[in-house]
């Protein structure tokens, strides 16, 4: 067996899922993200990082659309590579997160008949016609807790099944993986069952996989009935450039002020990069520190975790102690990439926080791809040839 699974990434924008997983021990070897601007910014983050190109090449425009991928040349296409990767990597992967949307509790909520909701529908597709030996699928909670859409998430779940896959599920909390932000997601991983008589794991006789099977809570560092009961502070008076230390008894390494501090984010190439609205900035210094109770205008609170980090519309999250919205080297952080991430100086501010806020974690995305190296066997994987990018 290969000990270094191949992944074929979807909808990747700018890169924070694939990065994880490449980082923990699989090659990155197809990559597929219709929105040319994170296709940019994924090439170029890569670049920056000094990571190799997927030996299949990157996907985007037309050739990117998942709704074609199921038919005509550009299904055979995929299916070709799919085949030409099995003949010297016994283990491929298909991983992603279909834009959410349409499932999204504070989103359009259209379900699966909007153009989003589509989406899901059209990787699920791609998954049973290509049949990759595993795959993972990340949504949003209201793709699996909205009774108006659990229907069709069974669905799915239904279809993937009929086509001969083993399936585990979990609603995660990012935080759950050291990453300072409150952000719980659906996540569907299935392993195909003549996969699993090939590998010779024991699983009995499963159409689920239950916790006590699939090491799920293997990679968790702060289970969340502990995090969640920890002394925060709630809210402060706002004191531009105020100094506080960090109180006692929490653990600081969740905290934002902690990841401002680690990933040096004034000194960051993305510090400068942040909405500097023409009115309005008076508002700012009347919220709270740690105030989140709005909808629009959040003010984080420097000695806490940061609430989801979802950047458009009227979002408006505020630095803890500057009268200003959070930069992007900023938001990174949150997102606990690694420092040394950076998005292109000429991709515009909306797109910076759009991609930023559609990204899963990367801490999220290292425990995920090795949850899965441990469920396979593989255990940790010695990474030969790629630089080193900080995972903690």
């Amino acid at each position: 067996m290969n000990n270094h699974p191949c992944i074929f990434s979807f909808f990747a924008g700018s890169g924070f899922l694939d990065l994880g997983f490449e980082t923990s021990g699989f090659n990155i070897v197809y990559v597929n993200e219709i929105f040319s601007p994170f296709m940019a910014a994924y090439r170029y983050s890569r670049q920056v990082l000094n990571l190799p190109l997927p030996e299949y090449g990157y996907y985007d425009g037309e050739a990117a659309d998942v709704t074609k991928l199921s038919e005509g040349l550009q299904a055979q296409r995929l299916w070709e590579l799919v085949q030409d990767c099995r003949k010297s990597n016994n283990i491929v992967g298909f991983i992603g997160g279909p834009p959410c949307p349409d499932f999204s509790i504070g989103g359009k909520n259209r379900g699966s008949l909007g153009d989003n909701g589509k989406l899901s529908s059209a990787y699920i597709e791609l998954i049973c016609r290509n049949l990759p030996d595993f795959f993972l699928f990340e949504n949003v909670k209201g793709l699996w807790r909205t009774r108006k859409h659990r229907l069709f998430f069974e669905s799915l779940k239904q279809q993937l099944q009929q086509a001969g896959y083993i399936l585990t599920e979990r609603l995660i909390n990012a935080i759950e993986y050291g990453v300072p932000q409150d952000r719980e997601r659906i996540i569907i991983i299935g392993f195909r069952n003549n996969f699993i008589q090939d590998i010779k794991l024991e699983i009995g006789n499963y159409q689920l996989l239950s916790e006590g099977v699939f090491p799920w809570k293997n990679q968790i560092l702060y289970p969340q009935e502990k995090v969640f009961s920890y002394p925060w502070h709630k809210c402060d008076p706002f004191k531009e450039d105020s100094i506080v230390p960090c109180p006692n008894g929490i653990p600081q390494e969740l905290t934002v002020e902690y990841w401002f501090r680690k990933n040096d984010v004034l000194k960051h190439n993305n510090a400068k990069h942040y909405f500097q609205p023409r009115s309005g900035i008076t508002k700012f210094a009347v919220i709270d520190e740690g105030d989140n109770s709005k909808k629009s205008f959040k003010r984080l609170h420097r000695w806490r975790y940061s609430p989801t980090a979802c950047y458009g519309n009227n979002e408006v999250h505020l630095h803890p102690y500057k009268i200003r919205r959070i930069s992007v080297a900023e938001a990174l952080a949150i997102q606990s990439l690694p420092a040394n991430f950076v998005l292109p100086e000429n991709m515009s501010l909306t797109n910076m926080f759009k991609t930023i806020g559609n990204g899963v974690p990367y801490l999220a995305s290292v425990a995920l791809a090795k949850t899965i190296l441990n469920f396979l066997g593989l255990g940790e994987i010695k990474i030969v040839g790629l630089p080193q990018v900080a995972i903690a």
